[in-house]
């Protein structure tokens, strides 16, 4: 057989492996695409928990995988009640809505007449909450379009948030999953860290990668959730309807690391036109030291993932929540922040290769 027919079959040899290994990661992506993005929030959130199974284990002696099942039935809890909760009211305060306006029974206070002094939005605000007080039937059916729209809107977001609660859990479970199998999980990792880098910086990539999501996990996300607890407590005791949605704005504020008082400014104006003076001072009061207390929390979490650009956080969160919706609010934060890091270590390995 001559050299040129023996290069040719070699040739379509290799082209035929290749394609029988492409079709084959193809076929796996597509029957995983759907929960592709879970599984990869699901080994976050184990890389950021792991250390307190450890912790557990070190400390009262209980077993690795004992901890990490119990932390992801924990974390299931803690996700299912405030799932419950809003789906409850959802329908105890929908049914509750549909019934008072067919009876006639809703009574909407007179709206304060400070409002009129907002700026812009003062006079429009005022007539509207006017008109609703005085005769609710005639305003909405005045304003029956935009009544309608509006309900679509809150409908499609209270499902969307409904449906990323499902998410939440299904990847804590998935989390606890990993940190019960998290020797192997790392072994793998190393083992694809090393196959990838040519067997040279496997182990310092693994040790990197799961210093990074730890960091930015405890050191953005942890920090921007308790603000946005605390944050959500004060807009309770202040009595500031949408306390959820005001939650909500407060965590993308704080995870973009901007201050929670941008997003928190419109209910601080809202508590000083309907409260009295007292309430909205001590919720001014209250705001301040919320949005203030980063510099107290990410000492307490460790410092970690402020070496990380604002830039990067910000573009992660946002896309990460276009592409994906909430989810992907936090998992865009960590996958970026995580590959600029990779990235920084690769450049600056090269950079000392190169000086040597």
């Amino acid at each position: 057989m001559s050299k040129n027919t023996t290069f040719s079959s070699q040739t379509i040899d290799v082209y035929i492996k290749i394609a029988a290994i492409s079709l084959l990661i193809y076929w796996c992506y597509s029957i995983l695409q759907p929960f592709f993005l879970m599984v990869i929030w699901g080994a976050i959130i184990a890389t950021a928990l792991y250390p307190i199974a450890t912790w557990a284990n070190n400390k009262f002696g209980i077993s690795k995988s004992k901890a990490s099942s119990a932390l992801s039935v924990i974390g299931v809890l803690l996700l299912l009640v405030p799932l419950i909760v809003l789906s409850t009211g959802i329908y105890t305060g929908g049914s509750a809505l549909v019934t008072g306006v067919q009876a006639g029974t809703i009574v909407i206070p007179t709206p304060n007449i400070s409002i009129k002094d907002w700026p812009i939005i003062g006079e429009k605000v005022y007539g509207f909450a006017l008109q609703a007080s005085s005769n609710l039937e005639s305003m909405l059916t005045n304003y029956s379009d935009e009544v309608k729209s509006t309900i679509t809107k809150m409908a499609s977001f209270l499902g969307s948030l409904g449906g990323s609660f499902i998410q939440f859990i299904i990847s804590t479970v998935i989390a606890g999953a990993f940190m019960v199998n998290a020797d192997k999980c790392e072994q793998a990792f190393v083992l694809v860290a090393s196959r990838l880098t040519g067997g040279e910086q496997g182990k310092e990539l693994t040790t990197i990668s799961k210093t990074t999501v730890r960091g930015v996990v405890q050191g953005v996300i942890g920090v921007a959730v308790i603000q946005s607890i605390l944050a959500g407590i004060g807009i309770a005791f202040a009595g500031i309807p949408g306390v959820a949605i005001w939650m909500f704005l407060i965590l993308i504020v704080a995870i973009i690391q901007l201050p929670p008082i941008l997003a928190l400014l419109p209910a601080i104006i809202y508590a000083f036109t309907v409260d009295t003076t007292t309430t909205a001072v001590i919720f001014l009061v209250w705001c301040i030291l919320v949005s203030a207390s980063d510099a107290v929390l990410k000492p307490m979490l460790l410092g970690r993932g402020s070496d990380t650009p604002v830039l990067v956080i910000l573009l992660g969160a946002l896309g990460g929540m276009v592409m994906s919706g909430i989810i992907g609010l936090f998992v865009g934060a960590v996958i970026l922040s995580l590959t600029y890091k990779l990235f920084t270590v690769w450049l600056e390995n090269e950079a000392q290769h190169n000086n040597a």
